[in-house]
């Protein structure tokens, strides 16, 4: 994810049938007044209804939703629609819903990885290692060439970024750690190469 004052402070957006940009230059003003990053920003339907979803963090929060309450997401929905409403970059009728990643959250980019490590998490990768295309284990940041670290029950494999195709942090059942909670939002408020081991 890049810093807030670079281009882009929403580490992901899916925005079929909307000015990506336009909506993006609404949403980051916001998100930058109150202190927090985008990680998720999608536009979709739920029950024949249109959705703007955004996903909020911290930035350098190494647990997923830390600070984010009810209250902040909540007045985040209030700027932010008010924000909406007079730029009109979203013409039909939708409902705003602004709430954290969950502590399964998404990595995205390198800066993730390294952010989280020492927690739990699933990799899915675009060719298997040992004939497995899903790792799981413990993740160890990044090494000097910026290959993902992983511990997993085989050993530590180091993965080139462009090898995964998706990954998150997964729930410790078993200890209750970092990464523990539900599985879903805490909170909403409405208005390349192959992988190789070291």
């Amino acid at each position: 994810m890049l810093p807030l004052g670079l281009n882009m402070s929403v580490a992901n957006s899916k925005l079929h049938g909307l000015d990506r940009e336009r909506l993006l230059a609404v949403v980051e003003p916001v998100l930058r007044a109150h202190g927090v990053e985008g990680v998720e920003l999608s536009w979709k339907t739920d029950r024949g209804e249109w959705v703007l979803e955004l996903t909020i963090e911290r930035p350098d929060a190494r647990i997923p939703g830390a600070g984010i309450t009810i209250d902040l997401c909540s007045e985040i929905s209030r700027d932010l629609s008010a924000a909406l409403d007079v730029s009109d970059v979203i013409p039909q009728r939708y409902r705003l819903e602004v709430g954290s990643p969950g502590v399964e959250r998404a990595l995205y980019s390198a800066s993730d990885y390294a952010r989280f490590a020492g927690q739990l998490a699933r990799l899915k990768l675009r060719e298997p290692i040992d004939a497995q295309k899903v790792v799981r284990g413990t993740l160890h940041g990044l090494d000097d060439s910026g290959l993902v670290l992983v511990e997993t029950e085989r050993g530590e494999l180091a993965i080139e970024l462009s090898a995964i195709h998706s990954a998150r942090l997964v729930f410790d059942w078993n200890t209750g750690g970092p990464g523990a909670g539900n599985r879903g939002r805490r909170h909403s408020a409405g208005h390349g190469r192959k992988a190789r081991r070291p």
